[in-house]
């Protein structure tokens, strides 16, 4: 089953020393997952300043500057993954750098058909 393994954290938590630190491990972290076969994606955001909001209402697309909601922590960064179930993705999400400053939020994937492969 694929997981996605949602990153949140507050953005002002790391020095770029840090945040640059986090990124190799990060990329540890992904070379493993993927020699194990359980890698599908994963990447960091962009700031939350850098984020537009689309809405669409009574036919009319409306577009905002910022993240969808002001909130403590911030989406930064997410994993894809494929493991055989919850307890093997909470164990992959206890191994991401940002779990030890934020918060990994573990949802499995619907797969629908007719979606586009890879």
């Amino acid at each position: 089953m694929k997981y996605m393994l949602l990153i949140y954290s507050d953005e002002q938590a790391l020095s770029e020393t840090e945040r640059q630190d986090c990124y190799v491990e990060s990329t540890q972290l992904a070379h493993q997952l993927h020699s194990s076969g359980q890698y599908l994606a994963a990447n960091p955001l962009h700031p939350t300043s850098m984020a537009t909001s689309v809405r669409v209402r009574e036919g009319k697309r409306l577009v905002t500057d910022g993240p969808f909601a002001e909130t403590r922590e911030q989406l930064g960064g997410y994993f894809l993954i494929d493991a055989k179930d919850l307890d093997e993705a909470l164990a992959v999400a206890a191994r991401i750098p940002m779990a030890r400053k934020g918060t990994v939020e573990v949802r499995p994937v619907i797969e629908i058909s007719g979606l586009p492969a890879k």
